[in-house]
């Protein structure tokens, strides 16, 4: 399918076929496609300058302000953030900062996690099927078991960090139970660890809340962000308290620099989004939004929807059937996606401002595929 616009909801093809998207360019276009405060915000600022420097040279209000908005809504120490360009990249920084302010070496990652494609990050990707091809990685990375509470004895006086998705994505948008990351958080604080929560999916609304840790009672030492932040354009962040980030600054200096991280254009997008998702009631109507889905798709091959507000995961019986419904739905006007680790999932994540009609017609179609595949 070759695009043509996309607006809302909708993409478009050559033809001018409309395909609901329930997908979102994977979590990325939080407020739908050309969302018009959002590309009102571009304009602006495109007609005022775009890249200069980012490295603290020249103040840039786009980036000033978009991190500010970020402390506000972020708890204590939460308060100093580092723009970068993509989720994976603020993964790298984040794994940096972790050693660089602990002195320690080891990091520790769940299986099936996934944080991204670079080196640092697939280092501390929990699959090794994807990551055999480019060894050697990051040395001193260990892993353990999700939601196991036996594994969090592995956590001692020599990790630097734990790094761990807020939400499981590519291994099937698995939710932390028991209160395992408060365990988590208790394990790295006895023995001097930080904790570094992924929030690049469960964040910035998605889950019904503007954080995704804020369901589990675990405040990280070092929270990164992307994806859904940016509105549709590429960004990511990593934010800490201002005393841990300063060991970014000497020895040596510019510890972690990036020459587009806090790109005026990128940071005022996303300006506009995070007011857009903190003034209205994105944030609420997801977890409506949730409801109704859930209560919408019951059927015979959907062994059960995981996840939280609008990131959820149908759960098929196989394999095949998953890849039957998402080709199957493309041809019927509806985009659905796969995950990573996990191929009986069909990947639910439309924009936050979806509307509840919008999400029924969505849900018809899958029903009537899920109907024909049946028989």
């Amino acid at each position: 399918m070759q695009i043509s616009h996309a607006e809302g909801s909708y993409v478009f093809d050559q033809n001018n076929k409309a395909y609901l998207d329930f997908v979102a360019g994977v979590s990325a276009c939080s407020l739908g496609h050309k969302h018009p405060k959002v590309v009102s915000a571009i304009k602006a600022q495109l007609n005022k300058y775009l890249h200069v420097m980012v490295y603290g040279e020249y103040i840039q209000e786009p980036a000033v302000a978009l991190t500010k908005l970020l402390a506000k809504h972020l708890p204590k120490p939460l308060e100093c953030t580092y723009l970068t360009n993509s989720g994976t990249e603020a993964i790298e920084g984040a794994l940096k900062l972790a050693r660089r302010f602990t002195g320690r070496s080891e990091i520790i990652s769940a299986n099936k996690a996934y944080h991204g494609n670079t080196m640092g990050a697939m280092s501390v990707m929990g699959f090794e099927e994807r990551k055999q091809a480019f060894r050697p990685l990051l040395p001193d990375v260990s892993f353990m078991r999700y939601n196991n509470e036996v594994d969090i004895e592995k956590i001692s006086n020599k990790t630097a960090a734990v790094i761990l998705e807020t939400i499981q994505g590519g291994a099937g948008f698995i939710e932390p139970v028991n209160g395992y990351l408060t365990k988590i958080r208790k394990q790295c604080n006895a023995v001097g660890a930080l904790l570094i929560l992924d929030d690049i999916q469960a964040g910035i609304g998605r889950t019904g809340a503007l954080f995704g840790f804020e369901h589990y009672n675990c405040i990280p030492d070092i929270l990164v962000t992307g994806k859904g932040l940016g509105g549709g354009m590429p960004i990511g962040a990593f934010t800490a308290s201002t005393a841990m980030m300063a060991c970014l600054k000497d020895n040596p200096k510019l510890g972690h620099i990036t020459t587009f991280g806090g790109n005026p254009v990128i940071a005022s997008a996303a300006l506009a989004t995070l007011k857009e998702i903190t003034t209205s009631n994105l944030i609420s109507e997801t977890l409506e939004k949730e409801v109704l889905i859930r209560k919408y798709l019951i059927h015979p091959l959907i062994k059960e929807i995981r996840g939280k507000g609008l990131m959820l995961a149908v759960i098929t019986p196989s394999a095949e059937i998953a890849n039957q419904v998402i080709l199957k739905c493309q041809d019927k006007g509806l985009i659905l996606f796969w995950l990573l680790f996990e191929p009986c999932a069909i990947r639910i994540t439309p924009p936050l401002t979806i509307s509840k009609d919008e999400l029924l017609q969505g849900c018809e179609i899958l029903i009537k595929t899920l109907n024909q595949i049946q028989e």
